[in-house]
């Protein structure tokens, strides 16, 4: 018997909930969680990778350390940058969907998935996109699943579209309040600078070039501002990248994705201020709970919404409250796919 043949068994014999996990470093995102494990693990392994088409395909038990690796060899990346948690595996991270510091300026998660191999609720193998970066035919159900913690089915294999590593990268860092870097960085989001990353906090607003030398050179004079060693500039967008930094330790931390253009939002906490204004971090001292509803009434003032990332009180609801109708597909979609709520129950939301 293969290890999807097992997976199989368990899946249809089961009369109990599943919880799908990998490396388990991300058991602390989502609701409580619930069911006997499925360990993914056993499923890992490369399947191909063809770096003149930028393609990397991959079992989703396979370390992410692992593909990252290959990648450096060719000069290559996952160029949304996914937090490099111990442990963590190419599964979790599309289930997951967690995207670092280059996210706004390369796209997200979903955007570089190309295709999935999937086994639903019944133990049957569903394949959905392709290994082609034009395969576009039919209801694109590979990206649906970046993001649905493990609840719509168990990811066998997914591959991924990967971007060369920027000839050149140099930062800078400028003192300046949060309403003036808001406006800054709204203000060069409209001239073609090459900005890859961008991080405000505590009255300092950091920001990443890359790309040609030449473009980031000539961003590096119209710009000013104070240049970062190499390796100082490295080490802080891998703590952002990580969440090392020292701002995720401690407190409830609430992760608000808004307009890039939304004013300063005042929640009190410490804020970070990430994607050019469109992801907006705010820790707080304590769990939370009394303010969930005016953290996310601001949020959705300004167009966007509110999660409670890590800590606090759960009892809250981790995710932001669906519309009726957006719940009602959620619920189609998961009847689906997991006829039965076996996988992952109530990781997001409440079946």
């Amino acid at each position: 018997m293969t290890v999807y043949d097992d997976f199989a068994a368990r899946i249809r014999s089961t009369q109990t909930p599943l919880r799908i996990r990998g490396g388990g470093t991300k058991d602390w995102y989502g609701q409580a969680l619930s069911g006997d494990v499925l360990d993914t693990r056993l499923n890992s392994g490369i399947i191909s990778y063809e770096p003149t088409e930028l393609v990397i395909t991959a079992r989703c038990g396979t370390p992410l350390a692992e593909i990252e690796a290959l990648l450096a060899q060719h000069n290559q990346m996952l160029a949304f940058e996914p937090p490099r948690y111990e442990g963590s595996t190419i599964g979790g991270v599309v289930a997951s969907a967690l995207s670092g510091p280059r996210r706004a300026s390369a796209g997200a998660v979903r955007d570089f998935v190309l295709g999935a191999v999937l086994m639903d609720g019944r133990g049957e193998i569903l394949r959905f996109g392709g290994q082609v970066m034009k395969n576009v035919a039919g209801y694109d159900v590979s990206r649906l699943l970046a993001g649905s913690l493990g609840t719509l089915g168990l990811i066998l294999e997914v591959s991924l579209k990967v971007l060369p590593v920027p000839l050149r990268e140099a930062s800078l860092r400028f003192e300046m309040s949060e309403i003036e870097a808001l406006r800054r960085l709204n203000e060069w989001a409209g001239q073609p600078l090459p900005v890859s990353a961008s991080c405000w906090h505590q009255g300092v607003l950091s920001l990443r070039l890359s790309g040609a030398g030449a473009a980031v050179e000539a961003a590096q004079r119209k710009l000013g501002g104070q240049a970062l060693d190499d390796g100082e500039a490295a080490t802080f967008w891998a703590s952002l990248r990580d969440q090392t930094h020292t701002y995720f330790d401690g407190g409830s931390l609430w992760r608000l994705s808004v307009p890039s253009h939304a004013s300063a939002l005042i929640l009190g906490g410490e804020q970070l201020i990430e994607w050019g204004g469109a992801q907006r971090w705010l820790k707080l001292a304590d769990d939370g709970a009394g303010r969930a509803g005016a953290i996310r009434r601001s949020a959705a003032a300004a167009g966007g919404h509110a999660t409670l990332f890590r800590g606090g009180d759960k009892g809250v609801g981790v995710f932001h409250p669906l519309a009726p109708a957006v719940a009602k597909i959620h619920e189609r979609l998961k009847q689906s796919f997991d006829p039965a709520g076996i996988f992952n129950p109530g990781r997001m939301y409440a079946n």
